[in-house]
């Protein structure tokens, strides 16, 4: 049997369409019982006040008390209380003696009786009102005496019927209950507008569905790794999770929601790509101490709403792939020394086929002198293995495209001379890229070159040492200009090519800042082999108080008899 489906749950905006409906129906159900009964207190207030009125008004007339005096006095008043009681819109007016025989009534068959209700306060002197029933029905009267000195001679009831004080209070009801009804439909639509419009907004969504959305929304922010940000339309934080936070260097006590991005304090070119109308996408940029990925995707209906921001930290990615890079260079060099080797293999397989034997042997311990003297030569000047290391494989590197990398004499770096705070990755990042740069730059040139210089020295400013990391090259040299834009992320003067081309110099400022040291470009005033253009990157990197070393007379280290590729 198949079991019926349970009813959703009426929607948020239905739910709040019905509450206020109801709460609009009792708020004006309430002021209109409200109103009615003030009225109807008004009403009857007004009918005490115009009955007390016209009874002492006539009571005040000295006609009335003339015709008192007189043999008939109903002959003179009856007229009388009829044209009062008509020009004051009272319901009747009883003129009567101290002992409550009508003088005057509406109904002439009433005259010569009794009055109906009480005299006693009036006898006494004293005007009072009640309401109580006589010939005509209910109604709110008041009887005043009419005195002729201290004497009362006399007595006078107005009153109003309390069928027409009610008929009064009933039309001002249903003009009240108009006005209601119209409060009520104009309320009612209103809201249905309002919810209309709620109801779009939330999807049609009911409470608990929203409830469970904004549960799982701040599960996922916080278990998700990657930097999340959404900026409003005037490019505002409006949201942040903790990866973002870590990623842009945010502290959590840092109050970041609202404020614009211009004012995170973040590199311009990152903040710049974050304030971009247009979408960026798998765009690299640099923080202090990290590599982002940048994708921004704007949010619009019509309307730019905000922009959806995601950050991925690829700092030890683009490590590894600058490791990668330099072991995908060091094999293209061996397998390129592996075909030279084989060549001058052969070589001397030829020459002792020939009967040459002293040749061959001449001919490949000169190779083998040469190879293990340019090893000595570097290890000699750069002691640090890591360094050591990174310039024998950068030599290599440039001697396949045709450039002679040389080691200055000047240069002198023992073993365990750094101190352990300046890690090996930051100074391979350093220095690696800007061989690659001066390379790039020195490649094609006259007399291709690129001179490293390696040392340490006692720090210009303070007190201690700073390792000093020089490299200059014969190419064209950089343009005054450029000085401070060849740093940024992007910047490169060879023509588009990958994603990451002007990513290298960048990375060294970075690691430099992160080691508190100074990267700065001059020019080459040595020049090429040309004597003109090239430039000089000098980086200085404190190290505290260790023993600043300068040795020279070590000659410059190059490949000599491998050529140029």
């Amino acid at each position: 049997m198949r079991v019926p489906a349970l009813p959703r749950p009426r929607s948020l905006a239905g739910q709040l369409f019905a509450m206020q409906a109801v709460l609009i129906a009792v708020v004006v159900a309430g002021y209109a019982l409200f109103t009615y009964l003030n009225d109807r207190d008004q009403a009857e207030d007004a009918a005490v006040r115009q009955a007390t009125a016209v009874a002492r008004s006539i009571a005040d007339a000295p006609s009335v008390r003339e015709a008192m005096g007189t043999a008939d006095p109903t002959a003179l008043l009856q007229p009388y209380a009829l044209q009062v009681q008509r020009d004051t819109g009272v319901d009747f007016v009883t003129i009567m003696n101290p002992k409550g025989i009508r003088w005057t009534h509406p109904d002439t068959s009433q005259i010569g009786g009794k009055f109906l209700g009480h005299i006693g306060p009036a006898l006494a002197g004293r005007s009072f009102t009640e309401t109580y029933t006589g010939t005509l029905g209910p109604s709110v009267r008041a009887v005043t005496p009419v005195r002729d000195g201290e004497r009362v001679v006399g007595l006078v009831s107005a009153g109003i019927r309390v069928e027409a004080i009610s008929r009064r209070v009933q039309d001002q009801l249903t003009a009240m209950a108009g006005v209601a009804g119209c409060a009520l439909a104009l309320g009612g639509a209103g809201t249905y507008v309002i919810n209309a419009r709620l109801r779009r907004h939330t999807h049609g969504m009911n409470a608990t569905e929203l409830s469970h959305m904004h549960d799982y929304h701040q599960a996922a922010l916080h278990a998700v790794r990657e930097g999340l940000l959404m900026l409003d339309g005037q490019f505002r934080v409006a949201l942040i999770n903790d990866g973002g936070r870590e990623l842009l260097g945010v502290g959590p006590e840092e109050g970041v929601v609202g404020r614009s991005v211009a004012g995170l304090r973040l590199p311009a070119p990152l903040t710049g790509a974050l304030l971009a109308s247009e979408p960026r996408v798998d765009e690299v940029h640099l923080t202090a101490d990290r590599v982002l990925v940048v994708n921004t995707s704007p949010v619009s209906s019509g309307e730019r709403r905000g922009t959806v921001v995601t950050l991925r930290d690829v700092t030890q990615l683009q490590s590894l792939m600058g490791e990668l890079d330099s072991e995908r260079g060091f094999t293209q060099a061996l397998r390129s020394q592996a075909h030279e080797a084989a060549n001058r293999l052969h070589t001397v397989v030829s020459l002792i086929e020939l009967g040459r034997a002293d040749e061959a042997v001449e001919f490949a311990t000169a190779e083998l002198e040469l190879a293990q003297a340019l090893t000595d030569q570097v290890v000699a000047a750069v002691g640090e293995p890591v360094l050591a290391a990174l310039l024998l494989g950068k030599t290599a590197q440039a001697n396949e495209r045709g450039v002679e990398l040389v080691v200055a004499p000047e240069s002198r770096l023992d073993d365990g001379l750094l101190p352990e705070r300046l890690p090996a990755r930051d100074l391979v990042t350093i220095l690696g890229n800007l061989i690659d740069n001066a390379v790039d730059a020195a490649q094609g040139s006259v007399g291709a070159r690129v001179t490293v210089t390696a040392y340490t020295a006692c720090a210009r400013e303070a007190g201690g040492a700073e390792l000093v990391l020089r490299v200059s090259d014969s190419g064209s040299g950089v343009d005054p200009d450029h000085a401070e834009l060849v740093f940024q992320r992007g910047f490169s003067t060879k023509p588009a090519g990958p994603q990451g081309r002007g990513l290298g110099l960048a990375l060294v400022r970075q690691a430099v800042t992160r080691q508190e040291g100074t990267l700065t470009v001059t020019e080459n005033v040595e020049g090429g082999a040309d004597g003109e253009g090239g430039a000089v990157f000098e980086v200085r990197l404190p190290l505290g108080t260790a023993t600043a070393t300068a040795t020279s007379g070590n000659p410059p280290v190059s490949a000599p008899g491998r050529g140029h590729a």
